[in-house]
């Protein structure tokens, strides 16, 4: 009797140890997988685009003088994995917003040329950045992405000059729009002729966070 009691004891002593290897094995990849998740959502960062302190400036040179307007931002937000350069999100420009201060050109920009009606927005779609986002700092870099004009797509390459503090963020560049390849209307006639590209200067400014 007493040594079927040790084994007894033995046998439930065993059970427990295996009942807590098993335990133990099973508990362990959920902790992996939560730390890996952890570090992989710090990697991306999240950039949200203020309306009121974004502003879009343009310029395009004539045979008489150049002309200067704005567009006004409507919104956007920019999403890059800090780690693969891989970039999501869009720009939105609102097309309706053109301006160059002079009514009877801006009719025309806005029928003829835009068709601001028929197309609202202008949007801007970053697929990829060429260089290195910092999370603090300045960063001077190339965005890869697709331009939305007119209802039509096209591929575009930007510079952008970017900082980051606190939060927050401003950001500028510069390219041309060559909107008559394009496939826009040329504003042109026998004593006006317009150049077939049009000068943007953007400049872009809100708030930031990682791991979204």
């Amino acid at each position: 009797m007493r040594i079927s009691g040790w084994k007894s004891l033995g046998i439930s002593a065993g059970a427990l140890v295996g009942l807590a290897v098993f335990l133990s094995a099973s508990a362990a990849p959920p902790k992996v997988y939560v730390e890996q998740a952890t570090a992989a959502a710090s990697s991306e960062l999240s950039l949200v685009v203020d309306p009121d302190q974004s502003k879009v400036h343009w310029t395009v040179d004539s045979t008489l003088h150049a002309v200067h307007g704005t567009f006004a931002l409507k919104g956007g937000t920019l999403h890059f994995d800090l780690d693969t350069g891989k970039a999501a999100g869009e720009i939105i420009v609102l097309a309706t917003s053109g301006d160059s201060g002079n009514s009877s050109r801006d009719e025309k920009m806005h029928k003829v040329v835009l068709e601001s009606a028929k197309y609202p927005d202008t949007l801007f779609r970053p697929t990829q950045v060429e260089g290195k986002v910092s999370a603090s700092g300045s960063s001077d870099v190339k965005l890869h992405g697709v331009f939305v004009l007119h209802g039509s797509e096209h591929e575009l390459i930007v510079p952008v000059h970017a900082e980051m503090s606190n939060g927050t963020w401003k950001g500028e560049t510069k390219f041309e729009v060559p909107y008559i390849r394009w496939g826009l209307k040329d504003p042109s006639n026998w004593l006006l002729k317009v150049k077939p590209a049009v000068q943007v200067d953007l400049d872009l400014a809100g708030t930031w966070k990682t791991g979204e």
